[in-house]
């Protein structure tokens, strides 16, 4: 099977979306500024590669490579997770920045577009291990992010925990700049002094100053997806699954308008059982959809009457894996369903499928058996150009993984903005906040698809485009 090169799938949508923008424009002018801003979008702004030495538990030394990538930063701070997989390249961790920055920018966030990634397989770590890495990680790239230069956040096998390792050392590395002890804030961070616009850079010039340790505790604000008691957010952890419950819900709402048919209660498959996946199918199952299959790396389930995804979760947690985990209502029963591969889920016979682990799952030889009338994308880039294209004349809108994830990284921009402000908000206000934001942004991205005559991804590139455009200098 051909290789995809999923930095060249953003190029292809980023090419797409600029031949809408410039057919709307007349004057020569007008268009030469529009080329050559786009012409800078190209590339990122940076690309950092590191190399992490870790002392392993037998004594033995290894090293692992990491990269940060920072895409434009026009609209405010690059923004973007850090994850931890084998398979993490540059051409990878390049796409996911570029989509970071058009992320943010349809969800009309104040932040730009990074992303990170270490090409490991941390399940095969002990926590020591994957402390010292993950210390090891936010040390090599210590100089090039803070508050307003570089906000990371949880990606693809990382966590809060790993977020409270990497705060601390970015902390600990700030205070020796300044020749100040280290001590490890275990009570919890006093926010209570963050201004926005504190950076360490700012602390290095007052090398003489007798900072409080309060100052360094405001340097929280440059990791996000941190644990509570770290200065988290709450409905961090949920949020990616929530916020695509929303944007699913209101693009519903209109398809139905559209005089879709679209009956309830609508089958859905979920192709990936993680963080997202899980929470998705929580958010689907919990709101009268019919979630009758979710897989994982090793394969899926496939249960007609619906699963439980509480009891398949407790089930999957206990046996290790999904096959036999057939757990419908309130009880997990052998007879009621069967193993399926990833490769068949996104074929079944569903009213929604929902992409929610990698990259290029839905490609040109596998687009013309979906047969499902909506794709609801939780994972990043799981559909090809290619596979875009035939979805689309096919009439299966696809609602583009720039919109329908980007409940996780809105909460994050939440979380950055209360700790900035020292405020911590409720659970309710999180998630009233985040409804209105994923719903805004559908009604953007659906009036531009109208308006255009053209798919919701290349609508919402359109949106997004528009505004990082407007920042460019």
């Amino acid at each position: 099977m051909k290789t995809i090169n999923p930095f060249e799938s953003a190029m292809s949508q980023l090419a797409n979306a600029y031949g809408v923008l410039k057919s709307k424009i007349k004057d020569q002018k007008s268009k030469i500024e529009l080329q050559n801003k786009i012409e800078i979008l190209k590339q990122p702004q940076r690309i950092l590669n590191v190399v992490i030495p870790v002392v392993m538990d037998d004594g033995s030394m290894r090293t692992f490579q990491g990269y940060r990538v920072q895409y434009n930063n026009a609209r405010g701070p690059y923004k973007g997770g850090i994850r931890y997989h084998p398979n993490v390249d540059l051409n990878e961790v390049k796409a996911l920045a570029f989509w970071m920055a058009m992320k943010c920018a349809v969800a009309d966030l104040p932040l730009g577009g990074g992303k990170g990634g270490i090409v490991v397989d941390p399940k095969t770590l002990s926590s020591r291990e994957l402390e010292q890495l993950s210390r090891g990680y936010a040390g090599a790239i210590a100089d090039c992010i803070g508050p307003d230069k570089d906000v990371p956040a949880p990606d693809v096998n990382t966590t809060g925990q790993i977020m409270g390792w990497m705060v601390e050392e970015f902390i600990k590395i700030k205070r020796a700049e300044v020749g100040m002890p280290w001590f490890s804030p275990r009570q919890g961070p006093d926010l209570s002094s963050i201004h926005k616009g504190s950076t360490a850079k700012a602390v290095t010039r007052l090398e003489t100053a007798r900072l409080p340790a309060r100052y360094f505790d405001s340097l929280r604000s440059t990791f996000t997806g941190k644990l509570i008691k770290d200065g988290g957010s709450e409905g961090r952890e949920e949020a990616t699954g929530l916020g695509g419950l929303f944007v699913l819900q209101s693009v519903l709402k209109k398809l139905k308008a559209d005089s879709r048919k679209l009956k309830a209660p609508l089958a859905v498959a979920v192709q990936g059982f993680g963080n997202v996946g899980y929470n998705v199918a929580k958010f689907l199952d919990a709101n009268g959809f019919k979630v009758v299959a979710v897989s994982d790396s090793r394969g899926g389930i496939y249960v007609e009457e619906g699963i439980n995804p509480g009891l398949t979760l407790d089930c999957k947690k206990k046996n290790g894996y999904l096959a036999g985990c057939y757990c419908s209502g309130s009880v997990c029963d052998l007879k009621k369903g069967r193993v399926i591969t990833n490769e068949q889920l996104l074929e079944l016979p569903v009213d929604i499928i929902v992409p929610a682990a990698l990259e290029n799952v839905i490609t040109a030889e596998n687009a013309r058996k979906i047969k499902a009338k909506v794709v609801l994308e939780m994972a990043n880039g799981p559909t090809t150009p290619e596979a875009d294209t035939l979805l689309y004349t096919r009439g299966i809108p696809v609602i583009p993984d720039i919109l329908s994830n980007s409940g996780g990284v809105s909460v994050s921009a939440f979380e950055w903005e209360q700790n900035l402000k020292g405020q911590h908000w409720t659970k309710e206000d999180v998630n009233k906040k985040l409804k209105k934001k994923m719903e805004t942004a559908v009604d953007a991205i659906w009036a531009v698809s109208q308006k255009q005559k053209t798919d919701l991804r290349t609508a919402a590139f359109v949106v997004a485009l528009t505004r990082i455009l407007a920042a460019m200098k």
